[in-house]
C-alpha cells in the first residue's frame, strides 16, 4: 500500500484564537447579536434555539465577515451584526442537512431532529433563514441581502445535486467541485463579499474570490477528514460521509485507478444499507492505495495557494495576515 506524505506538514496550524484576535471583542457582540434576532416567545422555538447556541461553533464565517470589513477600510458598526446573520444562515443550512442525511450528532450533540422531529428540523431551519431576510430588510441592507440570498440559493442548488445523483460512482470530479463550490465556497465568498462592502472597501469582489478560493479548500479538506479525521478533532466519526454513500474527492480521484478487484468491492460497498466498520475501512484502504488522499490534498492546496495569491494583492494589515492565517488553517485543522 501506497504510504501518503503530508503536504501541509511543513506548516503550523494557526489556532482559532490566533486568527479571531483582531476581531474578538467584535465577536462577542456577535454571539449577543445571534441570540436577539432568533429570539422568540413561542416554546418549542425558544427551546430549540437553547439548544443551538448550545452547540457554539468557531464562528468561522463571522469572522470572515469581522475580518473583510477591516481590510483597507473603516470598520462599520453594522459588521457585527451581518456577520451574525451569516453565521444563523449557515447555522439553517447545518440543521436542514441533519434532517435530510438523518444525522443524529453535530459537534458531538444531538441534533434537532434526533431531540425533536425531522418535520421540527426542516420549520427550524426555515425559521432561521427568515429571521436574518427579516433582519437585513429592517436594517435596510439591501446589497447584503442579494448577496447572502444568492448564496442561501446556491446551497440549496448543491443540496439538490447531491440528493438527485442517482449512480454515485458516476459522480465526476466536475460534479464535485459544482457541488461544493455551491454548498460551502459560496457561503464563504458572500461572508467576505458582505463584510468588504459593509466596510466601504473598494476590495469587494478581490475578497469575494479569496473567499471562493478559501471555501474550496476548506471543503476538500473536511471530505479528506473523513478518511484520516478523528472524531474528537472534527465532531464526527470517521467514514460518516462513506457511511452515507457520500462520494468526495478522494473517492472520485482513486476511482480510475482501481484494479478490476477493487472496484468490484467499491461498487459492491454501495450496495450495502448498512456498512460496518471493517467496510468503511477497506474502502479508505482501498482510496489511500490508490492515491486519493494526495491527489485531493493536492487540489486543496493549490485553492489554498490562489487564495494566499489574492491576499497579497490587498495592503498589508492584521486583518490580511488573519485571513492568511485563516488559508492554513483551513487545510491543516486535522493536526
Amino acid at each position: 500500500m501506497v504510504r501518503e506524505t503530508d503536504t501541509f506538514s511543513g506548516e503550523s496550524t494557526p489556532g482559532m484564537s490566533s486568527i479571531q484576535a483582531t476581531v474578538a471583542e467584535r465577536l462577542e457582540v456577535v454571539q449577543k447579536e445571534i441570540s436577539r434576532i432568533i429570539v422568540s416567545d413561542f416554546g418549542m422555538i425558544k427551546e430549540i434555539n437553547e439548544c443551538l447556541l448550545s452547540m457554539k461553533g468557531k464562528l468561522f464565517r463571522p469572522t470572515l465577515v469581522l475580518l473583510a470589513n477591516e481590510v483597507g477600510g473603516k470598520p462599520s458598526k453594522d459588521a457585527v451584526t451581518l456577520g451574525a446573520l451569516v453565521e444563523l444562515v449557515h447555522l439553517a443550512t447545518l440543521v436542514h442537512d441533519d434532517a435530510v442525511d438523518h444525522s443524529v450528532l453535530r459537534r458531538g450533540l444531538p441534533t434537532v431532529n434526533a431531540l425533536w422531529t425531522h418535520q421540527v428540523a426542516v420549520i427550524m431551519g426555515d425559521y432561521l433563514y427568515s429571521r436574518s431576510v427579516s433582519e437585513l430588510v429592517r436594517m435596510k441592507k439591501y446589497s447584503a441581502l442579494s448577496i447572502l440570498a444568492n448564496a442561501a440559493n446556491q446551497m440549496s442548488i448543491g443540496e439538490m445535486r447531491q440528493l438527485t445523483s442517482v449512480d454515485a460512482l458516476e459522480f465526476s470530479e466536475e460534479d464535485y467541485g459544482r457541488l461544493i463550490e455551491c454548498k460551502t465556497a459560496s457561503l464563504m465568498s458572500a461572508a467576505c463579499e458582505i463584510g468588504s462592502l459593509d466596510g466601504g472597501n473598494q476590495y469587494s469582489q478581490t475578497l469575494a474570490d479569496y473567499g471562493h478560493n478559501l471555501g474550496m479548500a476548506f471543503q476538500i479538506s473536511d471530505d479528506l477528514l473523513d478518511y484520516r479525521g478523528d472524531e474528537a478533532i472534527t465532531g464526527k466519526p470517521t467514514g460518516q460521509d462513506l457511511r452515507e454513500h457520500k462520494v468526495t474527492l478522494p473517492l472520485v480521484a482513486s476511482l480510475t485507478k482501481m484494479s478490476k478487484l477493487e472496484l468490484k468491492e467499491t461498487k459492491r460497498f454501495f450496495t450495502l444499507i448498512e456498512p460496518t466498520d471493517k467496510d468503511i475501512e477497506e474502502i479508505v484502504g482501498i482510496v489511500r492505495a490508490n492515491g486519493g488522499l494526495i491527489y485531493a490534498e493536492s487540489k486543496a492546496t493549490l485553492y489554498a495557494e490562489r487564495a494566499k495569491e489574492i491576499l497579497r494583492t490587498l495592503p498589508m494589515g492584521p486583518a490580511v495576515t488573519a485571513l492568511n492565517n485563516a488559508v492554513t488553517y483551513a487545510v491543516t485543522r486535522d493536526r
